[in-house]
């Protein structure tokens, strides 16, 4: 395998890649035709140098998946949305007399703190407060934090589990698959067309399902070692070390991303194990999708040609 530096992401009916600053964002209309915009994003760790220094990055990266994703996962959805001549409600026409072009910033930036706000509810303070019920039976600190990471990951899997059963969810892990099978297609050596997609792995060590995997593991020892009494103290400080892990775990996913060491590999399985829910098998008409994505910011055959020593010598097609 050969990183090629592409990633991208699911959106509503289709897929963004991105290759450096550019990126592009492909969706299967509801008339059956593909309908590909192309743009760019500049980083807020290449905006500002010091943001891009090792376990300071992966905050501010995770930042950008947000911002960028919102902004794509709004394009893909204005090609559903309902009936437009439908009247406006009240506060819809109160919100557009009031903020006019920025309505939608606003919007944006208001589900993103709300989705923060609520991930850090779900997943740190209620492990934590179903944990700290089993405090009179459990006196180690250590045992303590290790049943609140195992409840972390139990309401993780169940949440996935839960939303992949609806319609709309289980075909956007069907674009996710299609989106990881033309990476890996790529990535290990092979031209990029449908046949080659549909064999390559919907599974990949950079995926964000992994990043999140990553950081519940290390979260646990974080808090085995960093011990604080208190409830509210407690909650405070998983809070505060965030960043701290959110960065230890971004460092990891990038080095499993360029490697394929045999340690490397086995740390990554259980990231690999939890997108068996993220992603599913996607039909043709998806991976056509995906390709037009990645051929719209990825040169794939200077790619392959320029890398093929790295191939064993030659391309499969």
């Amino acid at each position: 395998m050969k990183y090629s530096g592409i990633g991208g992401q699911a959106v509503i009916e289709g897929i963004m890649m991105k290759n450096k600053q550019a990126y592009a964002t492909a969706v299967r209309r509801p008339d059956g035709e593909i309908e590909v915009k192309k743009d760019t994003y500049v980083s807020l760790t290449e905006k500002v140098r010091f943001l891009s220094l090792p376990f300071i990055r992966g905050v501010f990266s995770f930042a950008d998946s947000m911002i960028l994703g919102m902004r794509t996962l709004t394009f893909s959805a204005s090609f559903f949305e309902d009936d437009e001549d439908e009247e406006p409600s009240r506060l819809e026409k109160w919100l557009d007399d009031r903020l006019g072009e920025n309505l939608e910033k606003v919007l944006m930036s208001a589900v993103m703190v709300f989705s923060v706000i609520a991930a850090i509810i779900i997943f740190m303070v209620l492990p934590l407060g179903i944990s700290s019920l089993l405090r009179p039976a459990v006196q180690s600190d250590t045992v303590m934090a290790f049943l609140e990471g195992i409840i972390r990951l139990a309401i993780f899997i169940i949440y996935i589990k839960v939303i992949s059963n609806m319609e709309d969810i289980r075909r956007t892990f069907m674009y996710h698959g299609a989106e990881h099978k033309c990476i890996n297609c790529i990535e290990h050596g092979m031209e990029l067309n449908v046949d080659n997609v549909r064999a390559s792995s919907k599974q990949h060590k950079r995926c964000g399902t992994s990043f999140l995997i990553i950081v519940m593991m290390i979260s646990i020892v974080f808090f085995m070692v960093v011990r604080v009494e208190g409830f509210v103290p407690r909650i405070f400080s998983r809070i505060v070390l965030i960043p701290v892990i959110a960065g230890v775990s971004y460092e990891f996913l990038r080095l499993a991303g360029r490697s394929d060491s045999a340690i490397v590999n086995l740390l990554s399985k259980p990231g690999l194990w939890m997108q068996n829910m993220t992603t599913k098998e996607p039909d043709d008409s998806m991976i056509e999708v995906a390709i037009a994505a990645v051929e719209a910011v990825f040169d794939w055959r200077a790619y392959l040609k320029d890398n093929s020593s790295g191939f064993g010598g030659e391309t499969a097609t």
